[in-house]
């Protein structure tokens, strides 16, 4: 048995680790919604990729390939969805059992509030799931949409009102990737908190690391870097400055 300071299996721990990963979820979250609207980020990028998309809908007889394009994106999210379903079944079928929760006591770090630590990964996996299954169902309302659109020979329908269709039919779908992505993130959290099993400093350190990452992603990945080039290319075609 490893012996370690007595600072460390200080129960306090515990509290100052749930209070730290609460305050970076949140905090990011808030951080995120706001930079994205004065800066490059990938829920931006793709919010204007996607009003083209539905611009361009608009302007096609035969849109298959949209239909195509966004069933892919729902089996995504359905895929995730059911994964999620899974991942609870498998946690209540932990807490239901005669577990020996103190497994890990003989590692000098303690196994207190394996109960609970537990029951915080389960809180994290029914998040994820109201996630995935809300953005499932707005892809489906954006189907509706996409099947109710006006012909291209629609004379009834001015230019304007097009132009706004489109507009709508994308925010829908942008609310919806927004919901995908708060599921995706609720993973990421979930497995920092399995360190919780180790130590709640380990639990801070996973925390803080996964912020790291979302951070990188999201606003400064090379993905990022090649949609905004994307955006500046048609942006040129339409003002004709690329022939």
């Amino acid at each position: 048995m490893v012996d370690f300071p007595v600072w460390i299996n200080n129960p306090i721990w515990d509290y100052v680790a749930v209070a730290y990963f609460l305050a970076l979820w949140l905090g990011y979250s808030i951080f995120a919604k706001r930079m994205a609207v004065t800066s490059h980020c990938l829920a931006s990028i793709l919010h204007v990729h996607r009003v083209w998309w539905m611009q361009r809908m608009l302007k096609r007889e035969v849109r298959v390939a949209d239909a195509a394009l966004l069933a892919n994106l729902e089996r995504n999210v359905n895929f995730f969805a059911s994964t999620t379903m899974l991942v609870i079944a498998a946690l209540l079928t932990v807490l239901t059992s005669k577990y020996d929760f103190t497994i890990f006591e003989n590692s000098g770090l303690g196994s207190e509030n394996s109960q609970l630590k537990l029951f915080t990964l389960l809180a994290i996996m029914v998040y994820a799931f109201f996630s995935f299954t809300w953005s499932l169902r707005q892809f489906g309302f954006g189907s509706v949409l996409m099947g109710a659109a006006p012909d291209v020979n629609q004379t009834s329908i001015s230019a304007k009102q097009r132009k706004e269709y489109a507009y709508s039919t994308a925010q829908v779908l942008d609310q919806a990737s927004h919901a995908f992505n708060y599921g995706l993130r609720a993973y990421y959290y979930a497995l920092a908190s399995i360190t919780w099993f180790i130590h709640p400093i380990a639990f801070m350190f996973a925390t803080t690391w996964v912020v790291v990452v979302l951070y990188r992603r999201e606003f400064h990945s090379k993905p990022v870097n090649v949609m905004v080039m994307d955006i500046d290319i048609l942006k040129a075609k339409e003002e004709n400055k690329v022939v």
